[in-house]
């Protein structure tokens, strides 16, 4: 979505272990695939409070999208000095991972303007709406998309064990496997045969302090990916569910 909004050239920050190296590289097949250019990426170790050299070689790149790989307070420190340098007024960011805690914990005055994907956000519909005030009313947040995600997973499964009158896995990943998962968290989603749940996907943007209208009221919706657009639509053949 941003590579076809204009964000062409991309500059990686990238948190130095595997799982920042996953999702540098995802990024980057869809930003090619899309016309897109990488000009560079540099790699901050994890826990990195000090991201100034780094955020200045993605400014001396010249690139239009600064693509922060990383999660948690890596990213939240990452996107801080992004903002304290002015890097974010010549260079759009974009997370990779980001959490609606980690947005709440940086705030709207600094991160406005980022985009992310979610698979889930508590303002989205009625459902969404319902399940957070539930959340809310224990824990004194808005859920998170891995909350509610943990929670579908779990109440699907439970449901699962129920129908087929048995916990053996194999019965239960049948059945599973038979349903539309439609529930709070998703409609009609489904779970391939690699175990993958497929399911749509959001791209963000931060709203402004200005554009929020009451608390946790944090994000706009972009675009709606289906779950197709968003994981494929096949699973990787070399896998060895797939051939079970």
């Amino acid at each position: 979505a941003i590579v076809k909004e204009g964000g062409k050239t991309w500059f990686f920050v990238t948190a130095d272990y595997a799982f920042g190296t996953q999702l540098q590289e995802a990024a980057a097949r869809v930003v090619l695939a899309n016309g897109g250019k990488i000009l560079g990426a540099v790699r901050a170790p994890l826990g990195t409070t000090d991201y100034s050299s780094f955020l200045l070689q993605a400014q001396a790149s010249g690139a239009q999208v600064l693509g922060l790989a990383n999660a948690g307070t890596d990213f939240s420190n990452s996107l801080k000095a992004a903002d304290e340098f002015g890097i974010t007024k010549s260079m759009r960011p974009a997370a990779l991972l980001a959490f609606l805690t980690d947005i709440h914990s940086v705030t709207l005055q600094t991160a406005h303007g980022l985009y992310l994907t979610t698979a889930w956000y508590w303002d989205l519909n009625e459902e969404t709406r319902a399940f957070a005030k539930r959340f809310f009313a224990k824990i004194k947040r808005e859920p998170t998309m891995d909350q509610a995600g943990f929670y579908s997973a779990t109440w699907q499964y439970l449901n699962a064990v129920k129908t087929v009158g048995s916990t053996d896995p194999d019965l239960v990943i049948a059945q599973l496997k038979k349903i539309r998962i439609n529930d709070m968290f998703t409609k009609n989603g489904y779970i391939r045969a690699d175990g993958l749940m497929v399911h749509p996907m959001y791209v963000m943007q931060v709203k402004t302090p200005a554009e929020s209208k009451y608390p946790w009221d944090y994000y706009k919706v972009i675009k709606v990916m289906s779950g197709e657009e968003a994981d494929g639509t096949q699973p990787d053949p070399a896998c060895s569910l797939v051939k079970k």
